[in-house]
C-alpha cells in the first residue's frame, strides 16, 4: 500500500517527457543549427542552443559527470518518493515534475551528448531553456510552496 501510495502522480512525469520531446524535435528541425525566430517581439523567441553543461552551462564538457549526478538525483528522488507516501500531493506532483525534467534532459545527454534548449526570454538577460527545465523549476517551486506550508499548519496547530 505504501509503495502505492509513494508512486501516485508517477502518470505526472509522461506528458513532462512527451513535451520536452515533442518541442525538442520541433526547434531542431525548424532551428538548427544556429537560428533564431522571433515568436513575440521584444518578449520570446526561439533560439536553437546546445547546452554542453548543467543549468547556465556549469559543468561544461564533463557530460559522464552530469549523466551520472542526473541518474543519481533521478534514483534520490524515486527512493524519497517510495519512502516518504505520506507527503503532500502537491509535493509529490512536484518531485514527479522535477524527474520528468530531469529524465527529458537526460535523454539528450545520452543520444546527442548534449541539452537542446530553444526558449529565450528577450525582455530580460537570462540563459536560453527548454520545456524539461520548466518542469524541473516548476516542480522545485511546488516542492518548495508545499514544504512552506507544511511547516505554516505545523506551527499555527
Amino acid at each position: 500500500m505504501l509503495l502505492k501510495k509513494g508512486c501516485r502522480l508517477w502518470w505526472l512525469a509522461l506528458p513532462g517527457i512527451l513535451l520536452d520531446r515533442i518541442t525538442k524535435q520541433a526547434a531542431t528541425a525548424a532551428l538548427a543549427p544556429h537560428g533564431v525566430k522571433h515568436a513575440i517581439d521584444g518578449v520570446l523567441s526561439w533560439a536553437y542552443t546546445q547546452n554542453r553543461g548543467a543549468a547556465f552551462s556549469i559543468l561544461s564538457g564533463r557530460s559522464i559527470l552530469l549523466v551520472l549526478l542526473t541518474i543519481a538525483l533521478i534514483a534520490a528522488l524515486v527512493i524519497y518518493l517510495l519512502r516518504h507516501p505520506e507527503n503532500s500531493t502537491l509535493e509529490r506532483a512536484g518531485m514527479w515534475c522535477i524527474i520528468a525534467g530531469g529524465l527529458g534532459n537526460l535523454w539528450d545527454r545520452l543520444a546527442y551528448g548534449c541539452v537542446i534548449d530553444f526558449i529565450r526570454l528577450d525582455f530580460v538577460n537570462f540563459a536560453i531553456f527548454n520545456v524539461a527545465d520548466i518542469f524541473v523549476c516548476g516542480g522545485a517551486a511546488a516542492v518548495i510552496l508545499s514544504v512552506l506550508l507544511t511547516e505554516g499548519r505545523k506551527k499555527h496547530g
